[in-house]
């Protein structure tokens, strides 16, 4: 019996893997490239979710926040002569994200008020502070070194922000958890009650925070 594997059975070249990159050099660029998209996508998905009001405000305004960092840190291992601007590389792309871009623009959740100031900056960096040091405990990150930079920054945002009022506790437990982290050596890990109470500390005062800001 005779088989036909159409044309291609004669042209093997036609069967060889395709290789995006020849070496880690170029593997780490194409990783930086599908990064920087998968945030603009992610915050364009977020933003059509907020409008038909599939999330709410708060979770809205804590993961848009967390992006609009990401998507800093992201296009900052692209940004070049090759994408001078995030629209070169959208064009370049293809990616339709009108949403994810006004947003971008203005680097702020669209539940934060415009001040024409640093107000909407400072309080969009601590919400991502907020989430990434709760996330880091989520996943079991207990050690000095996955907890003290993000934690020092939170409280040195805390404490530049002048609609918090001066006896917020908060702030304090926040500061008492950075000096037991500053006492540890890098490789120290909090232990498990430990890292529980941090993590319940954090839960309420971010709760605490937003009600603040939404009563501003």
């Amino acid at each position: 019996m005779a088989f036909s594997f159409g044309p291609e059975a004669n042209r093997p070249e036609l069967m060889e893997e395709i290789k995006l990159y020849r070496n880690p050099r170029e593997r780490e660029k194409i990783d930086n490239l599908a990064e920087l998209f998968a945030v603009i996508n992610t915050l364009q998905c977020l933003e059509k979710a907020y409008i038909k009001d599939s999330v709410p405000a708060k979770e809205y305004t804590g993961n848009c926040s967390k992006l609009l960092v990401q998507f800093k840190a992201a296009f900052k291992q692209v940004q070049g002569d090759e994408y001078p601007t995030l629209e070169t590389f959208m064009s370049k792309y293809r990616l339709d994200a009108p949403a994810a871009l006004e947003r971008i623009r203005e680097d702020r959740p669209i539940t934060i008020k415009d001040d024409k100031g640093n107000t909407s900056k400072l309080i969009a960096e601590i919400v991502a502070l907020f989430i990434t040091v709760m996330d880091r405990l989520k996943l079991d990150m207990r050690s000095m070194d996955d907890l003290h930079g993000d934690l020092k920054d939170l409280s040195d945002n805390l404490s530049r922000l002048s609609l918090l009022p001066p006896d917020w506790s908060n702030k304090e437990k926040i500061n008492t958890w950075l000096q037991t982290l500053s006492s540890m050596q890098a490789s120290e890990e909090l232990d498990e009650n430990q890292a529980r109470q941090l993590s319940f500390d954090l839960e309420t005062a971010y709760n605490e925070f937003n009600k603040i800001l939404h009563a501003s």
